[in-house]
């Protein structure tokens, strides 16, 4: 059984894979046996601010509110953009039987 670990960070990352054995470094991610494990950048992806959806939203109004999109928009900044891709294609890989979350949980 293959498995993929995400980690909150980086520095978590290499920890982790010291621990597990995945010690080939790939592009986003580490290697190893039955294993890889990648990282989490901080927040890779965050909702859509109010005045995505509309304008007047960018000046709060109480008679604006509450405000529910019929679809909530996930937005990825430009600078982690490279790396939710590299996720997102781990993620959707048949390689692994299962995920690991190894992020804060708090």
């Amino acid at each position: 059984m293959k498995y993929l670990v995400i980690a909150e960070k980086p520095s978590v990352a290499r920890s982790i894979s010291k621990v597990i054995g995945a010690y080939k470094h790939e592009d986003g991610y580490l290697e190893g046996g039955d294993c890889v494990v990648s990282w989490c950048l901080g927040h890779l992806a965050e909702y859509a601010a109010p005045e995505y959806y509309d304008e007047r939203y960018k000046s709060w109004r109480f008679d604006d509110l509450p405000i529910l999109p019929e679809e909530w928009k996930l937005l990825v900044s430009e600078d982690k953009k490279a790396h939710f891709n590299i996720l997102r294609k781990l993620l959707r890989s048949k390689d692994f039987d299962y995920v690991v979350n190894a992020c804060d949980a708090g």
